[in-house]
């Protein structure tokens, strides 16, 4: 049976205790003789420590497993097994607990030594010893002791450091992250808010295009079909999506400067406006400007209507700019513009077919327009015919006298006056021929047939 005594610490006038933990050590004794107990007892009292004893291996182990001890010393012999194996177990059941041998000296360690080295005893007690240097001994185990505590201790504090420091780390990272989700909700809200504003402007742009359109014929109203080309030239070569949404809302809006115009001058020819009109004339992608760049959120579109009309050699207007000066927007807007007014007799005093309209971009192509630009853009209108709104069928341009019958429109025909003769998808017959060749002779104009290739 193990059996607990207890003694009250007891400090020496002439020598101090070892104050190496926080609490008293507690020390196991495991040795079946009397004498080797009083003796060690005694010591350790002085020592300060609190004692256990056990009368077998079996014994010690049992008092191992029930209550926490800071060193074992053994005895070679147990009436139950051999020392060597009860500090065998104690090293793989409590490697913390320092370990030493009671033995004989008579008995020699010379075939124990492979042993005390396995089990990592920290030392041994030779029977008959000397007091004064097992006092020595005992001190330099309870030193040995009190430095494990203090590095328990240490890795202790460390660890709850650590822990506390996660802690605050995990605290400060949810509240960046609160304060992070935070800002992202107040950033959505302003780019919520901002779409909103930027959508009502936009509104409010075509809303006002529109006043123009309603005072046009249908035939004019060209701003379609240049959204059409402007969106599909941006599809086919990349552009960045800010310039061609900026390209889009301009080719809606780009001719809202002519709002002011009397009708007369709305339905007049560029090339045949002369004075006060071509003055006028000249004026009205800076009017468009003016209107748009009130709108905050539209002063990029405001910047691309202004400079629409400049010309690659310098000989536009209205501030004259010439080459890559002309913002890239503004000269592929002023393409577009170009190729649909020519074809709907808004620049000349006829309409010009859609293939002449192309050859005279390629002619101006360095003068008026940037001439690699002008070659895409041609290529595009070759190709793709975004401006025709054929669903992909192919379509040919042709004078009044090389349509054949039994082809089909594929866009609307309407007179000068803008009243509407044939609708796009009428297929022709030389009674219908006859009669738009009738109405070419008393309008002194020619129509441009376009109709799906056969």
């Amino acid at each position: 049976m193990a059996s607990e005594a207890t003694h009250d610490a007891q400090q020496q006038p002439d020598q101090a205790p070892a104050q190496l933990a926080p609490e008293p050590a507690t020390l196991l004794l495991a040795d079946t003789d009397p004498e080797t107990q009083a003796s060690l007892s005694d010591l350790l009292d002085e020592e300060g420590c609190r004692i256990l004893t056990a009368d077998s291996g079996q014994d010690a182990l049992a008092t191992l497993q029930r209550e926490p001890v800071d060193m074992l010393l053994c005895a070679a012999r147990l009436p139950d097994m051999d020392g060597l194996e009860l500090l065998r177990r104690a090293q793989e059941g409590w490697p913390d607990c320092l370990r030493l041998l009671i033995c004989d000296e008579s008995a020699g360690l010379e075939g124990a030594l492979p042993a005390i080295n396995e089990t990592h005893v920290y030392g041994c007690l030779a029977k008959p010893w000397d007091q004064e240097r097992l006092r020595q001994l005992l001190q330099q185990s309870l030193e040995q002791l009190g430095a494990q505590h203090e590095r328990l201790q240490r890795e202790t504090s460390l660890q709850q450091q650590n822990q506390n420091l996660q802690a605050l780390n995990a605290t400060q990272e949810q509240r960046i992250e609160a304060c992070e989700q935070e800002l992202k909700q107040t950033s959505d809200m302003l780019e919520t808010a901002y779409d909103e504003l930027l959508h009502f402007h936009v509104m409010a742009a075509r809303m006002v295009a529109h006043l123009l359109h309603q005072r046009l014929p249908r035939h004019l109203q060209t701003n379609d079909q240049v959204y059409a080309l402007v969106t599909a030239f941006g599809e086919m070569y990349g552009l960045d999506t800010t310039l061609q949404q900026d390209l889009q809302l301009a080719a809606s809006v780009y001719n809202m400067g002519k709002l002011t115009w009397d009708d007369h001058l709305l339905l007049t020819p560029s090339e045949q406006l002369s004075g006060h009109e071509r003055t006028a004339y000249q004026h009205y992608p800076v009017s468009g400007e003016s209107q748009l760049v009130a709108l905050d959120p539209l002063k990029r579109v405001a910047k691309l209507v202004r400079h629409h009309r400049e010309r690659w050699n310098g000989n536009g207007f209205p501030d004259r700019l010439a080459g890559t000066d002309i913002p890239y927007g503004s000269r592929l807007l002023g393409l577009a513009v170009d190729f649909i007014e020519l074809q709907r007799g808004m620049v000349l005093p006829r309409e010009v077919p859609r293939p002449q309209a192309l050859a005279l971009l390629r002619k101006f192509a360095g003068r008026i327009y940037d001439p690699e630009l002008c070659h895409d853009f041609v290529k595009l209108c070759v190709e793709k015919t975004p401006d025709l709104h054929t669903g992909g069928k192919a379509v040919v341009s042709l004078e009044t006298r090389q349509v054949k019958p039994g082809m089909i429109l594929a866009q609307d025909i309407h007179s000068a006056s803008g009243m509407l003769l044939l609708h796009e998808g009428k297929r022709l017959d030389q009674h219908l021929l006859a009669k738009l060749m009738n109405f070419e002779e008393l309008e002194g104009r020619s129509f441009t047939i376009l109709v799906y290739r056969p």
